[in-house]
């Protein structure tokens, strides 16, 4: 398939509107607009047009509504929604019903990917998971001179590039719930590391963001589903589904134990005694020791062995190993920036749900001193607090859920001041200052919010390169 003259047939002299102008919708509009498309661009944010982008834009006839009453009045052939726009807001549903199409810049990425997706969703682990499956696939295709790309939820948007990817190379791809609630496609391979409640200042209540993830292996073309087993939803998805399944398990070690008796063509990825194996119900393959893993933590085992059934058959043991033995981590999550004066920092503001700040804690050696707080997401904050009252030193709580949290806490019957500090800062700044005061020699100062970051920054990087920035400027 030409895919511009694709993209020509379809779109030319359509009239297109595109939600958000978003990091992910320049290059989308940039395509709309180079296949003949009428374009309007429509964003609350009146400073858009300040954008150097949108001004080169606007001079090739793209219309920007902005403001407030920036969805007024949408008639047209395709709607493309940014991630952050539900699909049933009234002006989409309204234009939606005069017959408008509903769509988005992943959505079209899939539609003309030329070569084999792998997608990676979940509530926790699919930065790492498809960190790690992007790096296996991409040891082996550069063998070949082709190539593995990496996006979606993160990374550089995927869709200007598929005029220069072939049917040869992979696009692994991770996707949130925020894209996943439309996709009527699913890729080739697909990843749920696990379902916990998240996002539900978002979605309507738990059975949407469910409904929303469950997507990604929901469609014609996906081939397998690699689930964890130790999950309640993804175990049940994956006994529901007619898809072959690979179910990976950090705390059962046999076949039998992990795949339920009346699922055929399975397969199950597990430890047993420190030895990752993969199985097929027959017989077992050694893949690695798992201490040979260089990132800490038992969740990071779990996503390697996400990685490696989602690209089984694509790459060799000898791939995963030499992964395993220089992959330092991804940055944001349990990133170690300093070492002052014997105290430790870590940067995990990756962090933005209480599920993964456990798993946070859990890859530590002792007892952290943790700044939690962030934007509130509408999530219980009782876990978070059983593990702040038995699984740290002390915890700096900041940000516009301080009051949530700190109430979670206060109500924990493990709570026990004597045991564990706790304070509230409503100042960042100050918040990380003093938990760096608090340290001594030996101790772990750890960033991990439990919560986006959208109360004071505009993602979680930027929360982690501010952290940095602080804690690189202690003297």
């Amino acid at each position: 398939m030409d895919i511009r003259s694709y993209l020509r047939s379809k779109f030319e002299k359509k009239i297109c509107h595109v939600l958000g102008f978003a990091r992910s919708n320049k290059p989308l509009v940039e395509i709309l607009v180079s296949v003949g498309a009428k374009v309007t661009v429509r964003d609350k944010n009146e400073e858009v047009l300040g954008d150097a982008l949108a001004k080169v834009f606007a001079e090739r006839g793209v219309e920007f509504i902005l403001g407030e009453s920036y969805l007024e009045n949408m008639v047209g052939d395709y709607i493309f929604r940014s991630p952050g726009f539900r699909h049933d807001l009234p002006e989409i549903s309204a234009a939606a019903d005069k017959g408008a199409i509903l769509s988005s810049e992943m959505e079209l990425f899939f539609e003309i990917c030329p070569c084999p997706i792998f997608g990676i969703t979940g509530s926790d682990g699919k930065t790492t998971t498809t960190t790690l499956t992007h790096l296996f696939l991409d040891a082996e295709k550069k063998k070949n001179g082709h190539k593995a790309y990496i996006g979606g939820n993160i990374g550089a948007p995927l869709l200007p590039l598929v005029f220069e990817m072939t049917e040869d190379d992979v696009a692994v791809v991770e996707l949130s719930s925020f894209q996943l609630q439309t996709m009527k496609q699913s890729p080739k391979r697909a990843v749920i590391t696990n379902i916990t409640p998240n996002h539900l200042n978002w979605h309507t209540d738990m059975d949407e963001y469910i409904a929303a993830k469950q997507n990604v292996c929901r469609y014609d073309g996906v081939e397998m589903l690699v689930a964890n087993a130790e999950n309640d939803v993804t175990s049940e998805t994956a006994k529901n589904s007619d898809l072959p399944v690979t179910y990976f398990s950090s705390k059962r070690s046999a076949y039998s134990e992990i795949v339920p008796s009346f699922k055929k063509n399975c397969n199950a990825i597990y430890e047993d005694d420190g030895v990752i194996y993969f199985d097929n119900g027959k017989e077992r393959e050694e893949i690695m020791r798992s201490a040979d893993i260089l990132i800490p933590g038992r969740h990071n085992v779990e996503n390697y062995m996400a990685a490696i059934a989602i690209t089984r058959g694509f790459v060799s043991g000898e791939a995963v190993r030499n992964i395993a033995a220089t992959f330092g981590g991804v940055e944001h999550r349990l990133e170690l920036v300093r070492e002052k004066d014997g105290v430790r920092f870590y940067n995990s503001s990756i962090d933005s749900s209480p599920t993964r700040t456990a798993a946070a804690l859990s890859a530590l050696a002792k007892a952290p001193i943790i700044i939690l707080g962030g934007a509130d997401k509408n999530v219980p904050f009782d876990g978070l607090a059983l593990d702040v009252c038995t699984r740290v030193k002390a915890a700096v709580v900041t940000g516009a859920s301080a009051d949530k949290i700190l109430d979670a806490i206060y109500k924990c019957p493990e709570y026990d001041p004597e045991r564990t500090c706790v304070i509230h800062i409503d100042d960042f700044r100050n918040a990380v200052i003093h938990a760096a005061d608090m340290a001594r020699s030996g101790d772990i100062v750890l960033l991990s919010p439990a919560c986006t970051s959208f109360d004071h920054f505009k993602d979680f990087a930027h929360r982690g390169n501010y952290f940095k920035e602080i804690i690189n400027g202690l003297e």
